[in-house]
């Protein structure tokens, strides 16, 4: 599934779409994870205006109207020229002045919707800070994480408590870091939990540079590949020698998600919960 970083590429390889008018769109399969709306057709004759992300959707603002754009499991924007052969799974083309864009999901989990006020009810208004944010940080996050006694890998990844931290970034931040992936997240303490943030911040920021990690089909709107997977040192690597001390790296499966980890360098440490007036003022075990 594309993560924030993978996201965020594909949103910056639109931006070559920003003041271009749609002359026409052309829906092939409307069945995605929601039904695409039947009057998409009203954005003929708009131009495109902006482009954010927010978490794993992208923002596509309209002269009159705003989208909602995520990618699912498999989806994958694609801009290109109306001579350009499709592919079996090209749902949703989207002709503007001189490029077309399409969107491809062979799952069919993406969505492609109004931002309105029942989307951003439910789908925007939930979520946590952006992880690349100043809200993000280690204030923010002792407080947040003080009573859950979840492992910590399944607690940075809940978009509650910050948005696009998925298995592949959560897996390299806590193994660079030392931290099992089980570890209860009350039981971190501050520095740990600041540690945490400045590593979540570093991953992310590397990724997006790196294009995003392409494990399987994801590449950019312009068809190129990320780059990040070649730094991996703990995700995806399960019975493969630690690079710190050459142990195996083994896998557990936590929040139904696999977690890599080394068990010498991320051992799991039986720490007695941190009350939270303690956590706050930040003594450290």
């Amino acid at each position: 599934m594309p993560e924030l970083p993978e996201v965020e590429t594909t949103k910056n390889s639109l931006l070559p779409l920003i003041d271009q008018k749609v002359l026409s769109v052309e829906v092939r399969q409307s069945s995605l994870r929601w039904p695409i709306p039947d009057n998409i057709q009203k954005l003929c004759g708009q131009k495109l205006v902006k482009l954010t992300r927010r978490s794993k959707y992208i923002i596509a603002e309209f002269e009159q109207d705003t989208m909602l754009w995520h990618l699912g499991m498999s989806g994958s924007f694609r801009v290109c020229d109306a001579h350009t052969e499709l592919r079996k799974h090209d749902h949703l083309i989207i002709q503007f002045d001189g490029m077309q864009l399409r969107y491809h999901d062979p799952r069919r989990f993406g969505c492609i919707l109004w931002l309105d006020e029942y989307s951003q009810t439910k789908l925007i208004d939930t979520l946590g800070p952006e992880p690349l944010s100043d809200a993000f940080n280690a204030e923010y996050l002792i407080q947040k994480l003080n009573k859950k006694n979840v492992g910590i890998k399944v607690a940075i990844m809940d978009n509650q408590v910050v948005v696009g931290v998925g298995n592949i970034y959560a897996t390299e931040s806590l193994f660079q870091l030392g931290i099992h992936p089980a570890q209860p997240a009350s039981s971190l303490t501050s520095s740990q939990i600041e540690k945490l943030v400045i590593e979540i911040k570093r991953i992310l920021k590397q990724a997006i540079d790196l294009g995003g990690s392409t494990l399987r089909d994801y590449s950019n709107a312009m068809g190129e590949n990320g780059y990040f997977q070649q730094t991996l040192l703990a995700y995806g690597r399960s019975g493969e020698m630690c690079v710190n001390c050459e142990s195996t790296l083994e896998n557990l499966k936590l929040g139904q998600r696999a977690s890599v980890f080394c068990p010498q360098c991320q051992p799991l440490k039986q720490v007695k919960i941190i009350a939270k007036q303690r956590a706050l003022k930040g003594n450290k075990i």
